[in-house]
């Protein structure tokens, strides 16, 4: 045992895995979390009988998550039950619907009706993906990211042209498809995690793997289940957790911080993680002498979204839904533009549905259903007003009729928004961030915010906002990162 005490920022994803992994190496570890649960971003909403998950609700690449249990001796079965869907989900088009079967042979038939010849393309373009998925997570996401001789092994150097960092998601997709909606959907996973398709990597098609070969899965009782595990497991590592309960200040004195401050307590620490946002974390909690950062470095960041949410109660049973569906039944390249280059409330968004009552019939009441509406926005957008909200809510939710056949505005018995300005208010988000920074090469690896402070030499990052990037597998990912950094720094 260490003895020695760490203070987690943050009960997220990231913060939970951090303080985790510090408590194994015998650390005495305390979560500060301002809100009265953990889980950050993917807090519970429970109201009027109906349950939502507030943030992440697709459940992919469950080898990371398994991965993540067994190295505290434990299984993802011993605190959460998980279901696979099928379909995986549902792509709403101008005209009809395709859903995306989990089986892969159906999968392939589904190809070959839009393009013939496209079941074999695909089945070439995952050869690729799988080695990208297996080789990237190896020599790419496991690392810090801190200097360029992490990545100077033969492997990695060898194989970097096969990774395709250089080059194009966009570009590689269009060498194996032709028709428009097979590159929608092949492009689909990075539009929602942080860039226009010509803008992220080639390596990215790794969440093609993902998507496809791993599957989408549900845990029993939401995403939120993950988060319940994540804590339970903290609590039997002996992690204090001091919920309600919002961190101030951080104190350095030298190079070094001596205590935190928060709204009820000073902590004195050996080192600190932070899980909250590391643009707040820099500006408002560190002097300014301390910052590695300038204002003009994280004003030039390129960000992925910020949301545009609804979480809905209906009075009644919808006819035939699926737990996910993609809405594509506009234009693309207008809506991207939108978030990415003309920053803008959208003309005519692309949306996402989640119906989590479909699976889970603790998710509403009887006979009710229970659905979160989700538009991608730039970040940074104002004017996020009730009249805004409301007039994307009508937009969305009667396209939804026109495309389900049946109505939808004249059930609903519960609403609540949440857009940019809460997720600044709730999380300290960087522009009302909700995903990060967006996945662009020179917002890779080490080109991304270091997880170790450049001038405190006990303060360390994780998060959406360093490595390894957005998403909750890679949050989990990040919180182990860190500690493993941490520790070797501290020992």
């Amino acid at each position: 045992m260490s003895g020695k005490k760490v203070i987690v920022i943050g009960s997220g994803f990231a913060g939970l895995s951090a303080a985790s992994f510090m408590a194994k190496e015998g650390w005495d570890v305390t979560v500060i979390e301002k809100h009265k649960t953990p889980g950050g971003r993917a807090r519970q909403l429970k109201e009027g009988g109906f349950t939502f998950d507030m943030g992440p609700s697709f459940y992919w690449m469950p080898d990371v998550f398994d991965r993540y249990f067994q190295q505290f001796e434990k299984k993802t079965s011993d605190y959460y039950i998980l279901q696979r869907l099928d379909p995986s989900y549902r792509v709403y088009w101008e005209k009809g619907y395709t859903d995306i079967p989990a089986d892969f042979e159906q999968l392939k038939n589904v190809f070959e009706s839009f393009e013939p010849g496209s079941s074999e393309k695909l089945e070439q373009y995952l050869t690729g993906a799988a080695y990208k998925y297996e080789a990237g997570m190896k020599r790419l996401v496991y690392k810090p990211g801190r200097s360029i001789t992490e990545f100077m092994d033969w492997k990695t150097v060898s194989g970097v042209f096969k990774l395709q960092v250089f080059s194009s998601i966009k570009k590689h997709i269009a060498k194996y498809f032709t028709h428009p909606k097979l590159r929608q959907l092949m492009e689909f996973p990075v539009l929602f995690l942080g860039a226009l398709p010509q803008d992220t990597p080639a390596l990215y098609s790794l969440m093609n793997y993902a998507d496809i070969k791993g599957g989408t899965w549900y845990p029993e009782g939401g995403i939120y289940s993950v988060v319940l595990g994540m804590h339970k497991l903290a609590e039997e590592l002996g992690i204090k957790f001091q919920f309600e309960e919002e961190v101030t200040a951080i104190k350095v004195n030298g190079s070094a911080i001596k205590t935190v401050l928060t709204d009820k307590n000073i902590y004195s620490v050996d080192v600190v993680i932070s899980g909250a946002d590391y643009q707040f974390t820099e500006t408002r909690l560190l002097p300014e002498e301390c910052r590695s950062y300038s204002p003009a470095y994280w004003n030039k960041k390129v960000m992925a979204p910020s949301c545009l949410l609804y979480y809905v109660g209906l009075n009644k049973k919808l006819k035939n839904p699926v737990h996910h569906s993609l809405f594509f039944d506009v234009p693309f390249e207008k809506h991207g533009n939108e978030i990415y280059k003309t920053p803008q409330w959208p003309s005519k968004p692309l949306f996402y549905v989640s119906i989590p009552s479909i699976t889970d019939k603790e998710a509403s009441p009887d006979g009710c259903e229970s659905i979160v509406f989700l538009i991608p926005v730039a970040a940074g957008l104002e004017d996020d007003s009730d009249e805004l909200r409301e007039k994307y809510f009508t937009m969305i939710a009667k396209r939804m009729e026109d495309r389900i056949g049946e109505s939808i505005l004249d059930s609903v018995v519960y609403k609540k928004t949440f857009s940019v300005s809460d997720f600044v208010s709730a999380y300290n988000s960087f522009r009302g961030n909700a995903y990060g920074l967006a996945n662009t090469l020179r917002q890779t690896a080490l080109f991304r915010p270091s997880c170790r402070s450049r001038k405190v030499k006990n303060l360390f990052y994780a998060g959406q906002l360093t490595v390894p990037g957005p998403g909750v597998p890679p949050s989990l990912i990040s919180g182990e990162v860190t500690a493993k950094q941490v520790v070797k720094y501290f020992h």
